[in-house]
């Protein structure tokens, strides 16, 4: 359900044989302080074994960020509303997800089924929250296309909303060029929650490309 359009930079090349012919005038004491300058600094020490155990652990260990995910669980109903272009109607149709907690609490997996265009759709998707970069990664798999959507970002915890930006192929191209998106997120109560999706159009300017409304299956 990621509709893809893109943006793309070209690179320009000059001949080194020009250079060749250039005597380098750049005084020694220059030269030293931009290698002083470019060389990054040393990695910390790492701590003593029993700490660096004590921070794995806290790595490891599913936190209340995960027990919000694991709220999530269950079957949900989802109307799906799509935008081609920014000033074209909506296309409309329904889905249905499932989502389950795996590796012991640590991840959510989600499986999408529904139409698109008229045709059988499905999809799956994980949600993760890495306890030391304190932020979200989203993956995405779906019958429509080979590749993997990967996307990361925070929660807004005063509005209960993750806030996701990552790449995707744009396959109309045909290069495997690809496009800025972003997904929004939100927990609207208990059994009801709203995703929606932006990306650029072919001027440049973002637009919404989809909402899903969820609603819980009781």
């Amino acid at each position: 359900m990621k509709p893809l359009t893109l943006l793309f930079c070209a690179a320009i090349t000059f001949g080194a044989c020009n250079n060749e012919s250039k005597t380098d005038e750049t005084p020694a004491a220059s030269k030293d302080t931009m290698s002083a300058a470019s060389t990054p600094p040393p990695p910390a020490p790492m701590p003593d074994s029993a700490t660096r155990m004590n921070n794995w652990m806290a790595y490891s260990t599913p936190g209340d960020v995960h027990k919000m995910m694991a709220s999530w669980n269950g079957n949900w109903d989802g109307d799906v509303s799509m935008w081609m272009a920014a000033d074209a109607p909506p296309q409309v149709s329904k889905s249905k997800t499932v989502n389950k907690m795996i590796m012991g609490g640590r991840y959510q997996q989600s499986n999408h089924t529904g139409d698109m265009m008229g045709m059988p759709f499905e999809g799956q998707s994980t949600m993760g929250y890495d306890n030391a970069k304190k932020q979200f990664t989203s993956t995405w798999l779906d019958n429509v296309g080979t590749g993997t959507m990967i996307a990361t970002g925070t929660w807004d915890a005063a509005t209960k909303t993750i806030n996701l930006k990552g790449k995707m192929v744009n396959p109309e191209a045909g290069d495997g060029r690809e496009q800025n998106f972003r997904e929004v997120f939100k927990v609207i109560d208990d059994n009801t929650q709203v995703m929606e999706m932006y990306c650029d159009g072919v001027d440049g300017k973002e637009f919404k490309t989809m909402e899903i409304k969820y609603t819980r299956k009781k």
